[in-house]
């Protein structure tokens, strides 16, 4: 009897911690417990201790409030060109509506892919194969609004969808690899032409620059040569003057002529007997053997000259 009072007991303490168990529920931080009461929607359990009804209440879904990426299966798209493009992308997600999430659709995620994905091939259907690669943050965008008005309705927020990879076709590939390619040759080439030119611009600037200083040179030499030469020739012509005065004064000085008859008589005697020397012909006066006559003739040549080299 006694063993039967105790296996009751223990039965009773079992089931009391069962109960116990059932009562208390610790829902973890950033998730929501939803509860059905007899298989109809009770209460979201949020974070903390909570208690329930055991037998009678029942955890019916659990769901995290974190923001939780989605790999969405790669997919052919055709663009609008008629080009096939695999496309691969991620979906960032949250649950914001922990109700919604559990009764508004049997499986969100499928639900949210397969938007995803719909919602991908008519965009990628709009543009022509070279704007898929451009217009990367646009696509993006039309995903993330397309869905989040649909998944609304689920207590989903799809906070944003990035494309992984844009994998066109080997033929594609090596198309635009040649296109590449020619473009950068012809870059290229543009560049060596503007290079080639702008040398020949560099060369031509240069030799007009050194033209147009050695026409100075040779003009700031000719101003120089002729200012020279002007100076000289006032110069001479000062030192002449300065002579023809001094010679002058000495005419008048006392016995200043009989020294200018001498010095003719010099020059005279010698410039013939220069003459002596050589085999040119001569015309001579007639009276050559009367010396004092020759000087006498020289002297009225100085006398008829004087009132014009003399103040």
């Amino acid at each position: 009897m006694e063993l039967s009072f105790g296996t009751v007991a223990l039965v009773i303490f079992i089931i009391a911690l069962v109960f116990i168990f059932k009562t208390i529920n610790v829902v973890p931080q950033q998730h929501a417990w939803v509860v059905e009461r007899l298989g109809k929607f009770h209460a979201v359990l949020a974070p903390g201790l909570n208690i329930v009804v055991p037998f009678i209440d029942r955890i019916a879904y659990k769901h995290s409030l974190k923001e939780i990426p989605l790999d969405v299966p790669p997919q052919v798209c055709i663009t609008r060109d008629n080009t096939q493009l695999q496309v691969d992308g991620i979906l960032y997600y949250q649950v914001t509506d922990a109700m919604r999430a559990s009764y508004g659709s049997s499986n969100y995620v499928q639900a949210i892919t397969q938007l995803a994905q719909t919602t991908l091939r008519s965009v990628i259907g709009k543009m022509e194969l070279d704007k898929t690669f451009e217009e990367r943050d646009h696509i993006n965008t039309t995903i993330v609004n397309a869905i989040d008005e649909s998944a609304a309705n689920w207590g989903v927020k799809v906070l944003r969808y990035e494309i992984k990879d844009l994998t066109p076709p080997a033929e594609i590939l090596h198309a635009m690899q040649r296109q590449i390619t020619a473009e950068r040759e012809k870059r290229a080439l543009i560049a060596a032409s503007e290079g080639r030119r702008q040398e020949q611009i560099n060369i031509a600037s240069g030799e007009r620059e050194a033209s147009i200083a050695r026409s100075e040179g040779e003009r700031q030499a000719a101003i120089n040569r002729a200012q020279g030469e002007a100076s000289a020739i006032v110069a001479l012509a000062d030192a002449s003057a300065a002579a023809l005065r001094q010679v002058g004064a000495a005419i008048r000085e006392p016995g200043g002529m009989d020294a200018v008859n001498l010095r003719v008589a010099e020059h005279y005697v010698d410039a013939f007997g220069k003459l002596a020397k050589t085999n040119n012909s001569l015309i001579v006066p007639a009276n050559m053997g009367d010396m004092s006559s020759v000087i006498a003739s020289a002297m009225q040549i100085v006398k008829s000259q004087k009132s014009d080299l003399l103040p």
